[in-house]
């Protein structure tokens, strides 16, 4: 058998299929494992390139066969789906991966390390009980409305038909109303108290870092977004240039040209959709302040509300933000306000 330069494998919950090939990429082997048979297999494998599919369990596995001494490369999903020759199934998944990992211009996505990984679970679960918070919220409102008890909008609000269900004395709110209101009051205590401990967790782990402290300065850019940046991107100099990173963000416009004719549509949307959604809500949050407090704002940024929707102007800043970010990092340095760009106009 010829030597094995180049390895697809396509792993599941218990069964792993293993697809070689040689330096030509002809195929030299296929192989169905076990869990338990995987790191076995690649230790007495002479090392080779390795090719994974960018999915759950990949990056615990790539830590792995680098430990073993095999360089390992995580190819996003939709980019080995063209390589499935026919019927999909494990044996031609593996085969595909195999043969996306050789191609010369193939997109990887970087290996995250534990703290990394741990960082964004804080984020993930984080993520989860404030969209809890906002489901018990939204149940304490509806049903207070159907006793006709109404407050004004916003979660600080609330407060006021919390007072109302620990006051036993308010006679708008039946005994047993009270009692079931109470366990979503209780809960929605706990959560909050969650939250704040998970934020705790990320200010601590945000001020052990230079590059994440000079982040937290750009305008609409904090704490949780500067954390989860660093824990997904790692080493940002993977990328070229200001203007890759905010595409690989999916904030720029997909491309449907063709025939020298170019065709713009709506914002691509790829990459990660949770630092996609804290740069466009830290840039409402810009916007939202500098008409609040009626401050001079840019030329550029003046100029693009005049002709432009607000949404379209909140991805343009999301998009400057992003490449601002890539510059800080890229080239190590701590963030400046341009005068050219906060030259401000005859209207202030």
């Amino acid at each position: 058998m010829s030597e094995i330069a180049s390895v697809g494998l396509d792993f599941a919950k218990l069964v792993f299929q293993v697809h070689g090939a040689d330096i030509n990429g002809k195929s030299v082997m296929r192989k169905k494992l076990r869990r338990a048979q995987v790191l076995g297999f690649f230790a007495k494998l002479r090392p080779c390139l390795v090719g994974l599919e960018a999915c759950a369990g990949a990056h615990y596995w790539a830590r792995e066969f680098e430990v073993l001494g095999h360089e390992v490369r995580l190819i996003p999903p939709h980019f080995v789906k063209p390589f499935v020759k026919t019927n999909k199934n494990d044996v031609s998944d593996a085969e595909a991966i195999c043969e996306a990992l050789m191609r010369p211009t193939m997109r990887y996505a970087p290996v995250k390390s534990v703290e990394q990984q741990s960082v964004l679970m804080i984020h993930r679960t984080r993520e989860i009980l404030v969209r809890q918070k906002t489901m018990l919220i939204n149940a304490l409102r509806g049903h207070f409305s159907e006793l006709g008890i109404v407050v004004a909008k916003g979660p600080s609000r609330v407060a006021e038909l919390i007072a109302v269900i620990e006051d036993p004395n308010d006679s708008r709110l039946p005994a047993l109303a009270r009692e079931a209101l109470g366990c979503l009051v209780n809960q929605l205590k706990g959560i909050r108290t969650q939250i704040l401990y998970l934020e705790m967790k990320l200010r601590t782990w945000h001020r052990n870092n230079e590059a994440r402290q000079r982040l937290a300065a750009v305008p609409g850019f904090g704490v949780i977004a500067a954390t989860v940046l660093v824990a997904t991107i790692g080493d940002i100099t993977k990328f070229h240039s200001g203007r890759q990173f905010a595409a690989w963000l999916g904030l720029v416009p997909r491309q449907y040209s063709s025939g020298g004719k170019e065709r713009l549509g709506r914002i691509s949307k790829r990459g990660d959709g949770y630092l996609r959604k804290l740069l466009v809500h830290g840039a409402r949050t810009v916007l939202t302040w500098s008409r609040r407090k009626k401050e001079a704002r840019s030329q550029w940024l003046d100029a693009l509300l005049a002709r432009r929707h607000t949404n379209v102007v909140l991805i343009a800043m999301a998009n400057k933000t992003a490449r601002t970010v890539w510059a800080m990092l890229s080239r190590y340095e701590a963030f400046q306000i341009s005068h050219r760009a906060m030259a401000w106009d005859s209207t202030g």
